[in-house]
């Protein structure tokens, strides 16, 4: 064969490699032309009982509640009071005020990393809103609105984040990767995925003790290659856990597009292969999230097994305080994002219905912003990244084991424990 041969056979089989698009890169405009927005009334709302392969619909559609004209239509649309609505609207305002609040610390040192979950909000809140107290929280993380929800002490999560004397995992994980037995909110995991088959483990061992409760998890677009996502799906078929798996589909994986993950299809459609209901919901639309998870832990509940949520949205911010967006995407990517703000499209909602207004938004968010810098100085009260006062070092040995094994009672006293 000739070099001329051997060239044109190479060029002939790399013409086969397909590699997916992202929506786009630095130096192009950003396009989401290709995205279906479908009408309120469009989608099915089915018995919670339905199999999976009856209502396959709705893992290909999206089931919205909030139409353009900022009012509620469609089957999905939940039973809310205007009350209930404004608490939500005011959970994912505190939610943004505190992320805002925390980005600002970190770029001026005084936390060493943080992860904001800006225009995804409604995830966390409505979903958080939908659910049981006494159901398990087994997060990803951007989901810090569970917790705001659960009315987690807004200082204990900053002292977490600093590591500070009243953290109370002891300075033992990184910022943002919080836990409370109290809320039933497992602690968050940096080794992603994994969260899914405890949370369907959780599930199991409920459904065998009699109780009642949920458990409910989340993932990435881009944690969905990972093999604990799928050994989750077929425990919790087999032995119709009941669970909720979510996947949080923010088009973007750090620098990786969800393209890259989507193998063409939807996230929500892989789970029909295993006679689980897969549901794709507006990620953006907090009443259409509140109304899909109410029915899937209804679902759960009477013993229908687990759901898979795809929850269509997009991550406005950078994926951590590391991270430079500009560097893969197109500039203001986000302002070309077709679903708008989760915060903002609640807030329209209720003035469209008369249970708000502009100047009342307004006072809203200055008061929030207000009561997070009081909480900040609160916390700092407690210790500073720099200067602590930090837990001590021979803490490391406690909280381990119920009766310490003889090396480690060895090293604590080399140390002075």
């Amino acid at each position: 064969m000739t070099d001329k041969q051997t060239v044109d056979t190479a060029i002939q089989y790399q013409s086969k490699l397909f590699v997916p698009q992202a929506s786009s890169r630095p130096e192009t405009t950003p396009d989401f032309s290709h995205i279906e927005i479908p009408s309120p009334i469009a989608s099915q709302r089915p018995d919670v009982l339905s199999e999976a392969v009856d209502i396959q619909d709705l893992a290909y559609g999206l089931v919205r509640v909030l139409g353009d004209d900022h009012l509620v239509a469609g089957p999905w649309a939940p039973d809310l009071s205007a009350d209930k609505l404004l608490l939500g609207l005011r959970h994912m305002m505190h939610v943004r005020a505190f992320d805002n609040r925390m980005f600002k610390m970190q770029r001026q040192g005084k936390l060493s990393f943080y992860m904001k979950c800006t225009g995804e909000e409604a995830v966390a809140v409505a979903q958080g809103m939908a659910l049981k107290s006494s159901d398990m929280l087994f997060p990803s993380y951007r989901q810090q609105g569970l917790l705001f929800v659960r009315e987690h002490s807004i200082v204990d999560m900053m002292c977490q984040c600093l590591s500070n004397a009243k953290d109370n995992i002891k300075g033992r994980q990184m910022p943002i990767f919080y836990s409370s037995k109290k809320h039933n909110f497992f602690s968050l995991s940096g080794n992603l995925a994994t969260q899914y088959s405890q949370a369907v483990g959780w599930g199991m061992a409920s459904a065998y003790k009699g109780e009642d409760q949920v458990a409910v998890s989340w993932v990435g677009d881009g944690t969905t290659a990972a093999a604990d996502v799928y050994h989750a799906l077929v425990f919790g078929s087999t032995y119709k856990a009941p669970v909720i798996l979510n996947v949080v589909n923010n088009q973007w994986a750090i620098s990786t597009p969800q393209s890259f993950a989507s193998t063409g299809s939807t996230f929500a459609a892989r789970s029909i292969g295993l006679s689980i209901p897969g549901i794709r919901v507006d990620g953006n639309d907090f009443l259409a999230i509140y109304a899909v998870t109410q029915w899937a832990a209804e679902r759960a509940r009477k013993g229908g097994g687990p759901t898979f949520i795809e929850l269509y949205t997009y991550r406005t911010e950078g994926h951590s305080t590391s991270d430079n967006p500009d560097a893969y995407r197109g500039k203001n990517e986000a302002n070309f994002w077709p679903l708008g703000d989760p915060i903002d499209r609640l807030k329209q909602h209720l003035i469209a219905i008369g249970q708000w207004s502009e100047e009342q938004h307004q006072a809203l968010q200055s008061e929030l912003t207000d009561d997070i810098t009081k909480d900040w100085k609160e916390a700092l009260a407690h210790g500073s990244l720099d200067n602590g006062p930090h837990w001590p070092v021979t803490s490391m040995f406690e909280d381990v084991f119920k009766e310490m094994p003889p090396h480690l009672v060895k090293q604590s006293k080399q140390i002075g424990a």
